[in-house]
């Protein structure tokens, strides 16, 4: 399976992708705030894992695998950073920073419980306003 490192570069990639339509190595470095050589080392290393497909000079694109594999990660990290907002555990960064450190222990493909409480709380804000004010006591 994907190394942290690696989950977090699929994440972005996904990101960007969805964002600008493409995602380039200058962009990838940026937005993960690493050196370029880093994301290229690891752009070859995703391509040889079958995620990508990378053709030095010409850019990277997502293989049907590995397209699948960022879609889960980044719908992983939005779970759990709406549930951590409804749990209300600080400010929109202190809960970004939070699901970063706990994210890589998580199954992407396992979070439907997770998902599925998070969908009937956005459903039901009034009752998790009484429940989270009742837990207080």
């Amino acid at each position: 399976m994907s190394t942290p490192s690696q989950e977090d570069y699929l994440e972005a990639i996904w990101v960007l992708i969805d964002q600008k339509g493409y995602a380039r190595v200058t962009d990838l470095a940026e937005y993960l705030k690493v050196s370029p050589a880093s994301v290229s080392k690891m752009v070859r290393r995703l391509n040889g894992d079958g995620l990508l497909t990378y053709e030095r000079y010409r850019g990277f694109s997502f293989t049907p695998h590995g397209r699948k594999m960022g879609r889960l990660l980044y719908a992983r990290h939005q779970i759990l950073e709406r549930l951590l907002t409804h749990l209300r555990m600080g400010s929109a960064d202190e809960v970004h920073a939070t699901v970063e450190g706990i994210e890589h222990h998580f199954d992407a493909r396992r979070l439907d419980q997770i998902e599925q409480l998070v969908t009937y709380i956005d459903a039901h804000p009034v009752w998790w306003d009484q429940y989270l004010d009742s837990s207080k006591s």
